[in-house]
């Protein structure tokens, strides 16, 4: 019988986290960790890191396999990241939380309370984590600059940054944030990638959001300005729209608006994976290099990939004669 094997993909938020930094808030990070048994947990991924946020709403979705017939016990860890290393060991543990990959693909939606150990919860710190099948493997590719967005600073230019979202059940939901950049009014962004299900639930017409921010440094950012669209506007490339602020829209009757947004690029193609490839019938011509480098040791010693055995067999060898 066939594995009922689905990728899905997860959005992680957070609320009411504890703060770890003096003077400012936590920057947290999502760590997801399966269970390998034997007490091991293997990393399966990472979000990003948001500055100064006890409340975060991660933009990188993490991907996995479901595998139906498995319990696959997942464990949610959010950490206080201050330094460049990749090692966690010396960040500050916020919380964590376990369930099975079961409990959030039956429920879709699942909110936890995040605990520092068994039997001491984290505050009232919370992690919510949604699950949705990627059934389409279709990417949007955009690519988009800004013109006069207002100053926001008062010694400097803004330093602005997108957030697109999407609505679904009633809510926005955060599909993609971009970089900050500082310092300038006349912005362009990196060209950037997003599955085109996480982007718009993969209906063109789904309403989308977005919002044009000031990035500070204590997580304070002040809204530049928005609009309403959807992936088949922004598809009408070079499409323009004006980056609305409502209260300013409210107060002042000659206010038309806080600057404008161009899209340059909009494609959505197909992302085919490797596995696509190979059924489609490609074919892969390759050589492959054996370096005899003195660091494998004595060939003369068993502990060495180059062991001169006398069944004239080696790692190397072994290897090679793998069908």
């Amino acid at each position: 019988m066939a594995h009922c094997v689905t990728l899905v993909q997860l959005s992680i938020s957070c609320d009411h986290l504890i703060d770890k930094d003096i003077g400012s808030k936590s920057d947290p990070l999502c760590v997801l960790l399966q269970d390998v048994g034997g007490g091991s947990w293997a990393e399966l991924g990472r979000t990003e890191r948001v500055r100064n946020c006890s409340s975060p709403e991660f933009s990188k979705t993490l991907q996995l396999e479901y595998h139906f017939e498995t319990v696959q016990k997942l464990r949610f860890g959010i950490y206080d990241i201050d330094n460049k290393t990749p090692e966690l060991g010396d960040d500050d543990f916020l919380g964590g939380a376990e369930c099975s990959l079961g409990q959030i693909v039956s429920s879709q939606i699942i909110t936890l309370p995040l605990m520092l150990k068994p039997g001491k919860p984290a505050g009232r710190g919370t992690i919510t984590v949604s699950a949705q099948e990627m059934k389409d493997n279709r990417i949007v590719t955009m690519e988009v600059e800004a013109r006069n967005l207002d100053k926001k600073d008062f010694l400097g230019k803004s330093d602005p940054f997108l957030e697109f979202f999407r609505q679904g059940d009633g809510k926005w939901h955060l599909a993609y944030r971009s970089e900050v950049i500082k310092n300038n009014l006349n912005p362009t962004w990196k060209r950037f990638s997003v599955p085109l299900q996480h982007f718009c639930g993969g209906d063109p017409s789904t309403p989308i959001q977005v919002r044009c921010s000031d990035y500070d440094s204590d997580g304070s950012h002040d809204l530049i300005g928005t609009f309403y669209t959807s992936l088949a506007q922004l598809q009408a490339v070079p499409a323009e729209f004006e980056c609305i602020h409502p209260e300013k829209q409210q107060k002042k009757k000659s206010y038309k608006n806080s600057g404008t947004v161009c899209v340059k690029i909009c494609q959505v193609e197909t992302q085919y994976s490797f596995l696509d490839y190979v059924m489609g019938g490609c074919q892969i011509n390759f050589t492959v290099g054996i370096d005899f480098t003195g660091s494998n040791g004595d060939p003369s010693s068993p502990e060495s990939l180059h062991y001169l055995s006398p069944t004239g067999v080696n790692e190397y060898l072994t290897v090679l004669k793998t069908p």
